[in-house]
């Protein structure tokens, strides 16, 4: 029980991150650069997080999906009829 508690303390100590608008980083602000380009459309170029949070929303929509197509078709499959003697 204390041993979880121990390993749980000094994993969130060591990858610990500030949580900023974007994702998860080791800077609380992000260095982002915001101009204009030729066309006069407006860019911004930031620095990477560790965790995008763009990321996270998409694996978890993929595994969402495979796990009800996995669901649905386990639903559909025909049950198999066995010859019993």
């Amino acid at each position: 029980m204390y041993k979880n508690i121990i390993f749980l303390i000094i994993s969130t100590a060591i990858f610990s991150g500030c949580v900023n608008e974007r994702g998860i980083s080791s800077k609380y602000y992000n260095d982002c650069r915001e101009y204009y380009d030729a066309r006069g459309y407006y860019r911004t170029d930031c620095d990477e997080n560790i965790i995008e949070f763009e990321d996270v929303k998409e694996g978890s929509k993929d595994l969402y999906n495979s796990a009800k197509n996995k669901l649905l078709r386990e639903e559909n499959k025909e049950p198999e009829h066995k010859v019993v003697w």
